[in-house]
């Protein structure tokens, strides 16, 4: 049953999206494998970048979660599961399981730190005396996809905080009296022009990919995406109609490939060879070497294989590695061509 938010507003259809493969790509690869670490996408203003990351939510499948539960946590992992369902289950209880479509959540410029990461509830402790949590994004955000546009616009310290949920995979607050923690593990999904300034060198670090768009310039195709967006404003359903059968195909490669991840296997010569490029373009840290990794893993199981090969690792590698090169903050960021120059050079 659709509810009344989602007869409102239609997604736009991921396939439908005409280029911007890079983007898409590295979309697809954090949907099969979360710890990739999420993606920053750069690049020219109108070209589509929030319509293609709310686009990739609608190709999820739906999550179990425990009914009515604010931290959206899983019926059987402790991992996804809050202190509270955790010691209801140990206590033998019986919780309700429901059915919920993957989070998207969105985070507005303006948000405060009690916004993103929750709060004490004033009002109860004034009117009932009871020290209450209140949820914030992280929590709502819980096993779903954070997006941040203009993520080089946000306070740092804000981004800061993001970033180490996304990589523990837990938020703690501390206010009043009151320590509460529970699971954030998201996708972190951030976008931005370049042109509006960069993100701190050990920031844009932390993000586990960093795709670049351009404005489409060839005259044929950029009437085909003005064409299709008119289509899509004056007749939603007719369009998501159209769609819908390589939306269901992509649906169920996404999700064959989640399953096939954990048997895909990456030779130990070429993981020495993706070190090997790391070392050579002077990456700091080792957080370079795990994503490629990952994204190679993702790759070969997109496209149902078990065993990398030295092409899937061409295919992510640029994404991977071009934005851990820039050491000085003035710099702006390789578009890539020294990582394809240092791969094919290791990889001959």
């Amino acid at each position: 049953m659709t509810t009344i938010k989602e007869r409102m507003r239609p997604v736009f259809p991921f396939t439908a999206i005409v280029g911007q493969e890079e983007m898409k790509l590295a979309l697809i690869l954090n949907m099969i494998d979360p710890k990739i670490g999420g993606v920053m996408i750069m690049g020219d203003r109108g070209t589509g970048k929030s319509t293609t990351i709310r686009a990739i939510a609608d190709l999820l499948p739906q999550i179990q979660i425990i009914q009515d539960d604010l931290f959206n946590s899983h019926p059987t992992d402790t991992e996804l599961m809050s202190d509270s369902v955790q010691s209801s289950i140990e206590n033998g209880e019986n919780l309700p399981i429901s059915l919920i479509n993957v989070p998207m959540v969105d985070l507005p410029l303006g948000a405060t730190e009690d916004r993103v990461c929750g709060t004490i509830d004033i009002e109860k402790a004034l009117n009932e005396g009871v020290k209450t949590f209140e949820p914030g994004l992280l929590a709502k955000a819980n096993r779903g996809i954070l997006y941040v546009d203009e993520v080089n616009l946000l306070d740092d310290h804000l981004v800061d905080i993001l970033l180490d949920s996304a990589a523990s995979g837990w938020n703690t607050v501390e206010r009043e009296g009151i320590s509460v923690r529970h699971p954030a593990r998201f996708v972190l999904v951030g976008s931005g022009n370049p042109e509006e300034g960069e993100l701190r060198p050990q920031l844009l670090d932390r993000f586990g990919m960093h795709a670049e768009i351009r404005t489409v310039k060839d005259p044929a195709l950029r009437v085909q995406i003005v064409e299709q967006r008119s289509q899509f404003d004056q007749d939603p359903d007719s369009c998501i109609q159209e769609y819908k059968e390589q939306q269901t195909t992509l649906k169920t490669n996404i999700s064959q490939a989640r399953d096939l991840l954990d048997n895909v296997n990456i030779d130990f010569s070429l993981r020495m060879k993706i070190s090997q490029v790391c070392g050579q373009l002077d990456v700091d840290g080792l957080r370079g070497d795990i994503v490629t990794n990952r994204a190679a893993k993702a790759f070969a199981a997109y496209n149902r294989r078990t065993q990398v090969t030295s092409e899937d690792i061409r295919s992510v590698i640029t994404l991977c590695l071009r934005h851990r090169l820039r050491k000085d903050p003035l710099e702006t960021i390789d578009s890539g061509s020294k990582v394809v120059e240092v791969f094919s050079e290791v990889f001959a």
